[in-house]
């Protein structure tokens, strides 16, 4: 793809940078399982990786597995999670979520987009993030962080996650999408911040049409 598409051989100039600063990039939510991924995942919506990370060890310890959630008083589960944005209505799709994963797929998270998108309170980031991290299937999970880094590099005209989604998968090879998610996160905690990106200090300088003009 790079040989014959300057826009791609740009994106992949733009991510060995990324690597040179962060080689091995790692998900900032902690987990054991595609279970547990796919949880903290959910929670994760309009909250911090830290937060959820505070969180989701007495939530798997009172419930180990969708079992034994789908169990569970919603109201037990959001005293559990009540430090989290959106405690109640996250509770009620994580109790059904649970009911649906044991029900229907054997009390194992499927590792199928549709199946997944299908489940409360999960959506196309979250299913990607789990098929990509927990799966190791082809997956790029836009969220914000995500979108806003790929609008300001060019690669799609605003931050909207389908149209970066398609933009990013069309030029770069499917083994790399999960990889890339992660230095695109990254790189937009550490260093295009939303209201002050550091582009006196972004190793992307020369390579982002954006530089210097946010």
């Amino acid at each position: 793809m790079a040989g014959s598409n300057p826009e791609a051989t740009r994106l992949l100039q733009i991510l060995d940078r990324l690597r040179q600063v962060d080689p091995a990039p790692r998900p900032g939510l902690a987990y054991d399982d595609p279970w547990q991924l796919l949880v903290a995942t959910a929670l994760s919506a309009q909250c911090t990786d830290a937060r959820v990370n505070q969180v989701t060890p007495g939530l798997f310890a009172r419930y180990p597995g969708p079992r034994e959630l789908a169990a569970a008083a919603v109201a037990d589960v959001e005293h559990e999670i009540r430090s989290i944005g959106l405690f109640r209505n996250k509770a009620r799709n994580l109790v059904a979520m649970a009911a649906a994963v044991a029900g229907h797929h054997g009390g194992v998270v499927p590792a199928d987009r549709a199946a997944l998108e299908a489940l409360a309170g999960v959506g196309r980031k979250t299913a990607s993030v789990v098929l990509g991290q927990g799966f190791g299937v082809p997956a790029f999970a836009v969220d914000t962080h995500v979108g806003r880094v790929c609008a300001r590099l060019g690669f799609a005209p605003r931050a909207e996650p389908r149209m970066v989604e398609r933009s990013i998968t069309a030029l770069l090879a499917p083994s790399h999408w999960a990889e890339a998610h992660l230095l695109f996160i990254h790189h937009g905690r550490r260093t295009c911040a939303a209201r002050k990106p550091d582009c006196l200090h972004c190793p992307l300088g020369a390579l982002c049409p954006s530089a210097g003009k946010v």
